[in-house]
């Protein structure tokens, strides 16, 4: 039988002019000039040392009439010696004071721009997100990051140039600070600064952020994107990839309907504004691609991107930390589509760009911000821990990450864990390992032992009952990944009494980090499980740990949230759970 994947371009609609012209002509132009920028940005790992220091010392001038630099002494700082003396290493909380008088409007506080197109949310490892002020050298900084990886996956991937792109982006307008700037997703805000005829590239609208149901978002994008030759798909968690990819196969009649009809299924939940300028893009028929779909399922049964977007296009999206067992299924849903791993990003800034397929290393963005790291096991806050720069590291050594940017973050302990495994002339290649110590990270939700505990402990006390000792643990399933409280047998008396604490721990865990509430939402995460183990195991488990750590029983902290990916797994081998 013969086979109907879409390898060439003919088995789609026509793409039209404008964006054959594109390719043809603006499509050769960005390649000759990014191209310029990437063969410059390579040539400048071989000397990271003076572009890290020009870097530093031009956000201390620049920002040393600032309250935070009159503060910090920042006209008299002379080496990294003096820098590092009167900046100490620290967290959000030293920097959050002036970040708040920043969001009442007074600039100054912190920075010396006068304009703040936006402030970029973390996804928040507390119940309080933070700000991150995006200013021009921001925008600038992060642009170039991605053209940069932009162009070296193509460059890589020729036949995916200047293609047909579905990228998820955020909303930058989620809300306002009281001075009237918006706060979101900066992905939300750079779709929106693009240049028209580039944007015609993209699948989704520049506002599809504002789309609040996943399903919804999901469903649109399979709805325009089933049309044109996808090349390149970006959504930084793999989950997303899959769960993209689910949604269409089980959506797969109404798709088709949608098509045939010209039409947008009723369920969804879209913007009256943005559907009322996608109507008559949707309102075009494609009998001629629903023949084709229809054969593909007669086929296989099934409807996955394999079966309807070429083999060269290319998914961007992070392979590092525990993103192995998502990209596991890959083969499943996108065949041997390529893999390229976004980098270590975040609303603080980029840290990395990854040059290769299926590697998780990248070179580390020199010219993004400053960076410091310390040796892994240290403690980054100690007056007397080891702070090394980029191309002092050690290849195969762990290392926290410290970020120094034009957004008012100094030497900034962003919790990042990351391995060197390389250079690039001087400049090391990072690999992203964890969120540190205390943190969990299955699918985005970037769990704390902090958040852990205070669940349990506001649990305890609303439901009246006391605990032993226990812990929560990651659980992964293909399809339902999730998190496991483990309790001896009679922890809580009965297992009814179990249950209820674990419904009540998820409803708080929701409640107090906001990006475990959306994974939930969007189905990324399944609830809370219950665990039950033999009285005793945790004491035992405790004593083998302080054997094989040779730690001190004085000094010992039972962890209340373990981050193995297969710590159930290993347990339920031993028949340990019940």
């Amino acid at each position: 039988m013969p086979s109907h994947r879409p390898e060439f371009s003919a088995q789609f609609e026509h793409p039209g002019l404008i964006e054959a012209m594109i390719r043809s002509t603006v499509g050769k132009f960005l390649s000759w000039s990014l191209g310029r920028k990437l063969r410059r940005f390579l040539d400048s790992t071989n000397a990271p040392h003076p572009i890290q220091h020009a870097l530093l010392f031009g956000l201390l001038h620049k920002n040393r009439n600032t309250d935070f630099g009159r503060d910090h002494g920042f006209a008299g700082i002379q080496t990294l010696a003096d820098f590092r003396k009167r900046i100490p290493v620290a967290g959000y909380d030293r920097v959050e004071p002036y970040m708040a008088r920043v969001r009442q409007g007074d600039t100054k506080a912190l920075l010396s721009d006068k304009r703040i197109h936006m402030f970029a949310l973390t996804s928040g490892t507390t119940n309080t997100r933070k700000t991150i002020p995006v200013n021009d050298q921001y925008l600038d900084a992060y642009r170039a990051g991605w053209h940069n990886w932009g162009v070296k996956a193509y460059a890589d991937h020729p036949d995916a140039s200047m293609r047909p792109i579905l990228q998820f982006s955020g909303d930058w307008q989620e809300e306002t600070t009281s001075s009237g700037v918006p706060c979101g997703a900066v992905t939300g805000l750079t779709a929106t600064m693009q240049k028209r005829i580039v944007r015609r590239l993209y699948v989704l609208p520049s506002d599809s952020g504002k789309i609040k149901d996943i399903a919804s978002k999901y469903y649109l994008a399979l709805r325009l994107g089933l049309t044109r030759p996808v090349s390149m798909i970006i959504a930084a968690n793999p989950s997303t990839m899959i769960n993209l990819a689910r949604a269409g196969n089980d959506a797969k009649e109404d798709l088709l309907r949608d098509l045939r009809d010209g039409t947008l299924n009723p369920r969804c939940k879209i913007p009256a504004d943005l559907l009322t300028r996608l109507s008559r893009q949707l309102a075009i028929k494609h009998p001629a691609r629903v023949s084709h779909l229809e054969g593909v399922i007669r086929q296989s049964g099934t409807l996955y991107p394999k079966d309807y977007w070429p083999s060269h296009c290319i998914l961007g999206n992070w392979t590092g930390g525990s993103m192995g067992a998502y990209l596991r299924q890959y083969p499943r849903y996108f065949g041997n589509m390529a893999i390229r791993d976004v980098g270590l990003i975040a609303s603080e800034g980029r840290m990395t760009i990854p040059i290769e397929d299926n590697n998780s290393s990248g070179i580390l963005d020199i010219h993004s911000s400053f960076f410091e790291f310390v040796p892994n096991g240290e403690d980054p806050l100690s007056p007397t821990a080891t702070c090394l720069e980029g191309h002092e590291l050690i290849s195969g050594q762990e290392y926290r990450i410290l970020l120094t940017t034009a957004s008012g973050l100094y030497r900034y302990d962003i919790h990042d864990v990351v391995r060197c495994t390389g250079f690039m002339g001087r400049t090391p290649l990072l690999e992203f390992l964890n969120k540190g110590a205390y943190f969990s990270n299955l699918t985005g939700e970037k769990l704390s032992e902090h958040h852990v505990t205070r669940a349990m402990d506001r649990t305890l006390r609303e439901l009246g009952l006391e605990s032993g000792t226990y812990s929560v643990a990651p659980c992964w399933d293909d399809h339902h990944p999730n998190y496991g409280l483990f309790v001896e047998t009679t922890n809580f008396g009965t297992r009814d009494t179990a249950q209820k604490v674990v419904a009540r721990m998820e409803n708080i865990l929701a409640e107090t980090n906001i990006e475990y509430a959306s994974k939930r939402e969007s189905g990324r995460l399944a609830p809370l499980n219950l665990n039950l183990l033999p009285d005793g195991f945790w004491a035992n488990w405790d004593r083998e740990r302080l054997t094989k750590t040779r730690g001190v029983q004085e000094q010992y902290k039972h962890p209340c949230l373990i981050t193995t990916v297969d710590f159930q797994s290993d347990l339920a081998k031993r028949g340990l759970i019940t």
